[in-house]
């Protein structure tokens, strides 16, 4: 290992210990704070898993996401918690593959939009359902869950999106997909089935966006399927992923952390203006960083090493 290896390992430990410590020594405002970015992180980061190598712009996160957070909502009062987060992974990873089998055969804005369109129609798929046969558009998610038991539980998934990451950029499938979004005929020609790929990363960040759902309904306590799939949310992912920059596994945080803390401020300050935040940061981001903070300082520290 070289010493640049060392200095990451120890910076990576150093974090590690500083947010697992983090519910004991902030307030209540902090610790909600760290809910929210790890929240983003993990969305963010397991969308730019696959969206970053395959250059597939994918706006189904809250797709994913709604469909754990009800399932939770349907079933905390028949099974035990734990089991209901498991199978909304499952739940997640089976409908991305649904999704995948039918669409990852499509490029550019046809996956755009059919991503789009997927949450809105489970949105009011689900709101049908509310309004026909249960008489009520929500529903409570009560449990003897506290935030700091969120919080870590976000931590804990957030760490395996990072094993993951790390482990798919040193793999075959990994390359794989670097090869597809690079030119998929070449791919194709190679022997390399870019469908399969495609198909099973995008299960992997459909499964991680469902658990997400499914560990914050209990925070939520009271859900609705214009809060549960609410396309802000995919939007939101997608911003704070381009932003920090999509190929490298870091870069995604990048992102996160500064918009979420302006995403705070914009609805504490001016709540009506969200939207607005929305579009200025996309055009900001396409217009002078469009590979993003780590491909900012990438091209910064390469340049530094030339003048030295």
């Amino acid at each position: 290992m070289t010493r640049g290896t060392y200095a990451r390992a120890a910076w990576a430990v150093l974090a590690l210990v500083a947010l697992v410590a983090l519910p004991w020594v902030g307030n209540a405002y902090w610790l909600t704070l760290g809910i929210s970015m790890l929240m983003y992180g993990v969305l963010a980061t397991s969308w730019a898993l696959f969206s970053g190598p395959t250059y597939y712009i994918s706006l189904a996160t809250a797709a994913f996401y709604g469909l754990g957070a009800y399932g939770v909502g349907m079933g905390i009062e028949a099974m035990p918690y734990p089991v209901l987060v498991l199978l909304c992974g499952l739940a997640g990873a089976v409908l991305a593959c649904l999704v995948g089998l039918a669409t990852l055969r499509l490029s550019g804005v046809y996956f755009v939009i059919f991503t789009l369109g997927l949450a809105e129609f489970i949105r009011q798929v689900v709101t049908w359902i509310q309004n026909n046969f249960t008489g009520s558009r929500g529903m409570y998610v009560l449990t003897d869950l506290t935030d700091v038991h969120i919080y870590y539980e976000l931590l804990a998934l957030f760490v395996v999106v990072l094993v993951f990451g790390m482990w798919l950029v040193r793999s075959r499938l990994g390359f794989a997909l670097r090869v597809i979004g690079s030119d998929e005929t070449v791919a194709a020609h190679v022997g390399i089935h870019s469908a399969r790929a495609k198909i099973v990363l995008f299960m992997f960040s459909g499964a991680v966006a469902a658990v997400t759902g499914a560990i914050m309904a209990p925070r939520l306590s009271y859900i609705e399927p214009s809060m549960a799939f609410s396309p802000d949310l995919s939007f939101q992912v997608v911003i704070m992923a381009l932003l920090g920059g999509v190929h490298k596994l870091w870069g995604p945080l990048l992102g996160v952390i500064p918009f979420t803390l302006l995403w705070e401020f914009i609805a504490a300050v001016m709540p009506t203006q969200t939207v607005l935040l929305l579009g200025l940061a996309f055009l900001i981001i396409v217009y002078f960083i469009p590979n993003g903070i780590a491909g900012w300082l990438t091209v910064w520290a390469k340049r530094g090493q030339r003048e030295d």
